[in-house]
């Protein structure tokens, strides 16, 4: 039998192990991608999915709204919904490279895991931002070095990544920011309708949209609706789709190679010229001279 390799000591160093020469792996574990960067980064736009995010080296800050998150090898981040973010990577270098990673939540599972736990729901109705940073405890990170070090052993992961994983999920409802996971997975919380009315956006953005409807599908009345999604999401329901837009003509146009007008036709907008203002303004850049940008630095930063 071939004697199994030792795994490195800490977090830091096992995403380093798997992301030389990279700036993005996505791991053959589902919903977990590594990051490296050696040069820290201009802030960079994009949809950040309903996530909780670790560093093992390095230091990154992020942008939501008017409010900002910073976070490091001490302080985790944790989205309990999707959220178009604006990040920026602070301290990288070839010596020392920023060294994160990112696992997708499965709120489904997360709810299971509030039954049969019997966890009470959120004491707080009201809405609040979906996203947050703590400390990183010992017992979570311990579960993340366990999860990560499944990849030397490929055979296992099937069988043994989705039970650490509800390990995790266990772990961030059980800890500091489990009010925040709890109110998205309460049946009748505002966030749990805010994120019901996220989910079908995210399948059906490129389609005209009314916000009453929008509102009808979350089951709250047209001016709660945009007093709650703005307090979850620091955007009102057309900026979000907006958004989320031109979010995904920037991935057609990175990864699929559509032109601009293609991409802003597939997302939903009828006019290239609103298109090609509309992404100015939001990426800073015209999509021909951004994806060209993009293009040099081989991808796009998490």
């Amino acid at each position: 039998m071939k004697e199994k390799i030792a795994p490195p000591a800490d977090l830091g160093s096992r995403i380093a192990r798997w992301t030389s020469g990279l700036n993005r792996l996505d791991t053959t574990i589902p919903g977990l991608t590594f990051h490296r960067w050696e040069t820290p980064t201009e802030p960079t736009s994009y949809m950040l999915p309903s996530s909780i995010c670790l560093i093992g080296q390095g230091r990154k800050r992020l942008f939501l709204g008017k409010e900002t998150y910073i976070y490091d090898a001490n302080r985790f981040l944790i989205t309990a919904v999707d959220l178009p973010v604006v990040s920026q990577i602070l301290e990288a270098s070839a010596d020392a490279p920023y060294l994160g990673l990112t696992l997708e939540l499965d709120l489904r599972l997360i709810a299971q895991l509030m039954v049969s736990g019997d966890m009470p729901p959120s004491r707080t109705p009201k809405a609040q931002l979906g996203i947050a940073v703590s400390e990183v405890p010992p017992s979570l990170l311990d579960a993340f070095n366990r999860l990560i070090d499944l990849m030397e052993q490929p055979d296992d992961i099937a069988a043994l990544a989705p039970l650490i994983k509800q390990e995790i999920f266990y772990r961030l409802l059980t800890g500091t920011q489990g009010p925040l996971l709890r109110r998205i997975g309460t049946v009748g919380n505002h966030g749990y309708q805010v994120s019901r009315a996220i989910d079908w956006l995210k399948s059906n953005f490129s389609k005209p949209m009314k916000v009453e409807d929008l509102a009808n599908r979350a089951g709250l009345s047209l001016s709660a609706f945009h007093t709650h999604f703005r307090a979850i999401t620091a955007l009102s329901p057309l900026q979000f789709q907006k958004r989320m837009r031109l979010n995904e003509a920037r991935r057609l146009m990175l990864t699929e190679h559509m032109d601009a007008s293609g991409a802003a036709f597939k997302v939903g907008y009828e006019s290239p010229s609103q298109f090609s203002r509309e992404y100015s303004r939001y990426f800073g850049a015209p999509p021909t001279r951004d994806i060209k940008n993009l293009a040099e630095t081989s991808t796009i930063q998490r």
